[in-house]
């Protein structure tokens, strides 16, 4: 096994430096594990645009990703002037020195893009289903971040590494959207809203979102007459309509000619949700809703940040409280003025939840809701791995810059070579794109 640890940083916003240029920063490997202390291997993690989010906001005063964990001391790289954005990934356990956690398990969690990584675990919060990183300088509402699951007790985990890349893809996202449609729907849809307008549509959490209320209506929970449009970029019209969640796709440039804004009457109720948060974008819906005879909005919901980039650190942010006194009133008519924006933060609603239903029931409803997901998105986008450091760091560029297409999820590892090695994998790929030596490739995965 090789000595030399290998880690992806970014620039912090506050030293001046290009957030745009990550670094790839050779370290040892930590020698020794400290009591109450596990050193794991980050065996693949998953990457996409949110990851990007993480870093525009690390040294948010709000979201904080930064202070997840700490960069590694090396040349000009430290944590004072570098950061690591999170990622979630399967890892397993090298060396443990608490006595319930075993060296060989297979975990998932909150981690870094490392190739290892020492983390303390609390003592005496350790089960059969997972552990926690003790992080007392984040708010207590963080905790679900702070949880490494214990794959071989998770009841959401299968061993199938194209579902591994499904998980990591999904699974951060489609609990985001999944407990903002319950946050939503408690709320009898801001007091019966027929309409859903989602912005950034053809991202994951926009679509997630979308294909939870055509579930929640499929059930006959909801009326058949609730419409869900989503708005998006021309190039990304035809996948989002291909994914059949939404009832209509209308492009940014001329939504407002669309049979949704042209055919709809001037009582029905409409909720906003924002993952885009493109202030010229929601300048002009606001204006077609605030025009006379225009649908009124009931609410207006700030889901995603899809349009930051590294080193946008303008986001204005205030906690969610979730009040039952701020639930709007069916009896009350609607305000036709632009309704203030709630921000929808997963660990906030889920704290509530915590207090409002058995520990029980919002495992059996997050297991059921799951299991269904990993039925239905197969085929919703193409699997890119990318191997190895270099290719990584080349990866992070090009979505950072770039951005990433809807149609693509890309499951990447830094240690590849120890994979291969160690683990036994064998992959089988076919080249995308020969100038990039093979190393994004849509794949067949096979364990020996």
């Amino acid at each position: 096994m090789s000595d030399e640890n290998l880690t992806l940083c970014v620039a912090r916003v506050s030293s001046g430096q290009d957030p745009h240029r990550p670094v790839l920063v050779q370290s040892e490997k930590p020698p020794q594990c400290p009591p109450n202390h596990i050193l794991i291997r980050i065996d693949r993690f998953g990457f996409s645009a949110n990851n990007i989010t993480y870093q525009a906001l690390g040294e948010h005063p709000h979201f904080r990703y930064f202070e997840f964990n700490d960069s590694p001391e090396a040349g000009d790289v430290s944590p004072k002037s570098h950061g690591l954005f999170p990622v979630w990934g399967f890892a397993t356990v090298l060396k443990s020195s608490h006595p319930k956690i075993y060296e060989g398990e297979r975990v998932y969690g909150y981690f870094a893009p490392t190739r290892y990584l020492l983390l303390p675990v609390s003592p005496a919060d350790v089960n059969k289903h997972a552990f926690y990183v003790p992080r007392p300088h984040l708010p207590a509402d963080r905790r679900p971040y702070n949880q490494i699951l214990r794959c071989a007790a998770d009841p959401q985990y299968t061993s199938d590494p194209a579902i591994e890349d499904l998980t990591m893809l999904y699974r951060p996202l489609f609990w985001t959207s999944y407990w903002c449609e319950d946050w939503l729907f408690s709320s009898n849809y801001c007091g019966g809203a027929s309409v859903f307008l989602i912005s950034s549509a053809s991202s994951k959490t926009a679509f997630c979102l979308a294909y939870l209320i055509k579930k929640r209506v499929a059930r006959g929970e909801l009326s058949r007459n609730i419409r869900i449009v989503g708005l998006t970029s021309k190039g990304n019209v035809e996948f989002t309509q291909r994914l059949g969640h939404y009832d209509e796709v209308l492009e940014y440039g001329t939504f407002t000619s669309g049979d949704a804004f042209q055919g709809r009457r001037g009582d029905d109720r409409w909720i906003f949700v924002d993952v885009a948060s493109n202030d010229a974008l929601n300048q002009r819906i606001r204006s077609f809703f605030m025009a006379p005879y225009s649908p009124r909005i009931a609410a207006c919901v700030s889901l995603g940040l899809t349009n930051l980039s590294p080193g946008d650190h303008s986001i204005d942010w205030s906690t969610n409280t979730f009040e039952a006194s701020s639930k709007p009133d069916p009896s009350v008519p609607t305000s036709q003025f632009w309704p203030k924006f709630e921000n929808f933060f997963m660990p906030e609603w889920l704290n509530v939840r915590k207090h409002q239903l058995p520990v029980s029931e919002i495992f059996e409803r997050q297991n059921k809701a799951w299991a269904a997901l990993m039925e239905d998105c197969k085929g919703w986008v193409r699997m890119e791995r990318v191997y190895g450091g270099p290719a990584v760091k080349r990866a992070y560029e090009e979505v950072a810059q770039r951005g990433v297409g809807p149609n693509r999820g890309m499951p990447l590892s830094i240690c590849l070579s120890n994979l291969v090695r160690e683990v036994g994998w064998k992959p089988k790929w076919t080249v995308l794109d020969r100038r990039r030596q093979a190393c994004r490739c849509r794949y067949r995965m096979s364990l020996s």
